[in-house]
């Protein structure tokens, strides 16, 4: 019997010689042959079959290495971050952005929610409250509820990324309270 681990579970599968390894894992249905399997021999005899093994797959990845194609940048640059988080790196050279984060950590501990930001996993600053009015806003009328889901005039929380600077909004605390109200009394 050879023991064999599935790539996506990571549970031992022991199989039955007579019937022989299966296409799919038992534990999660996922396919076993091909990518990503791993087949471990717990033989002392089967070391040297292993080191043989082992000299033709970094043969053949040396040839896949040295292509042309997994030299060039990802990104287009050499430089390997994503766009979304050097748009502060072009800023660094004319200002001091050690002290820039160091002031964004004592923006954030003071905050009672830091979200992250969609785009490039940073947590936001609180830049304050957004005043939506009935002029700037016309709510969505919803039939079961007779009414719309939440009337003018509500605050916005405004959050902005320190790294890409991106903003977002969410409702503010009493609006989302009032919000829940008016879900919870139609049903």
């Amino acid at each position: 019997m050879e023991p064999t681990v599935c790539p996506w579970c990571h549970t031992e599968i022991v199989w039955d010689e007579e019937i022989g390894p299966e296409e799919n894992c038992p534990h999660c249905e996922n396919e076993l042959k091909g990518y990503r399997t791993l087949s471990i021999s717990l033989d002392a005899d089967d070391d040297e079959k292993e080191n043989g093994q082992q000299e033709e797959l970094d043969e053949s990845y040396g040839d896949f290495e040295s292509s042309d194609l997994l030299n060039q940048p990802f990104w287009g640059t050499e430089d390997r971050s994503a766009p979304a988080i050097r748009a502060l790196d072009k800023y660094g050279e004319a200002h001091d952005l050690m002290a820039y984060e160091e002031s964004v950590e004592q923006v954030l501990d003071h905050q009672d929610e830091t979200p992250e930001c969609f785009h490039c996993r940073e947590y936001m600053m609180l830049a304050g409250t957004q005043r939506v009015n009935g002029d700037s806003y016309a709510p969505a009328f919803i039939p079961f509820l007779k009414g719309p889901i939440l009337k003018p005039p509500f605050n916005l929380n405004v959050y902005i990324c320190p790294g890409c600077f991106q903003v977002q909004h969410s409702l503010a605390e009493d609006d989302r309270l009032r919000l829940i109200e008016v879900l919870t009394q139609n049903k």
